[in-house]
């Protein structure tokens, strides 16, 4: 097996390894007012990422908190993890935070040992960016987990990350078991649709993997604002 094969195979450099994903196109910037990371912040990408898919080991990554600390996905085998793709200033997001199914699933969740990650894929430049507004999001939405920057948006476009909130279910094998939204409640704000029942797809995902039995929905779409990623 070849150094590059072995690298693929088991490497995290930097960001993580492997990606051949492209989501959506990235939206036109909606705020350019936030100050940019320090380089520091800012991990640099490895030569690429491998895509997501669910039903196989989710692709390795590593990225920096709000304080610059590295946090590496593998390290977390042996527990179930939660990856909530994020932006603090998507509306669909403030609504799931503020009164819908994000207000406390994460933190209902962590009493059972599920550790849960938010990934912030935004741009310099765009909606959401910036440590001094992901700082405030952690206050005002009483997060009790960390939040991770992309800023280059390597490990969203190798998860497919499409839309804020977007969210994964790792099992405590490092395999990609859910991929999708929420819950159905379309603008976030965790009301039944009209004539039909509130589903939150994460708490089931999660149960069903606690009852050692088949997920009953593994893929579905999310919804939410775009992802701001950096232009190409």
């Amino acid at each position: 097996m070849s150094l590059a094969s072995v690298v693929c195979l088991w490497g995290c450099v930097s960001l993580v390894a492997c990606s051949r994903s492209t989501p959506e196109a990235p939206a036109k910037a909606e705020s350019a007012h936030e100050r940019p990371s320090t380089a520091a912040m800012t991990a640099a990408p490895a030569a690429a990422m491998e895509s997501a898919r669910v039903g196989a080991v989710a692709p390795d990554f590593e990225l920096p908190d709000l304080d610059g600390k590295l946090v590496k996905l593998s390290s977390f085998r042996g527990k179930t993890v939660v990856l909530e793709w994020f932006n603090p200033g998507c509306p669909f997001v403030k609504a799931s935070h503020t009164k819908g199914s994000l207000v406390d699933t994460a933190a209902r969740h962590a009493k059972n040992g599920v550790v849960w990650l938010a990934i912030n894929s935004g741009a310099p430049g765009k909606q959401g960016h910036g440590v001094e507004a992901n700082r405030a999001a952690l206050q005002t939405f009483k997060l009790g987990h960390p939040i991770l920057l992309d800023e280059q948006g390597t490990v969203g476009r190798a998860y497919g990350a499409a839309h804020t909130p977007h969210l994964y279910v790792v099992d405590a094998q490092g395999t990609l078991v859910y991929r999708g939204a929420i819950d159905n409640s379309p603008d976030g704000e965790g009301e039944s649709p009209t004539g039909g029942k509130l589903v939150n797809y994460v708490d089931n995902a999660l149960a069903d993997l606690a009852a050692k039995r088949p997920l009953s929905v593994s893929e579905n779409a999310a919804y939410g604002c775009s992802v701001k990623y950096a232009a190409k």
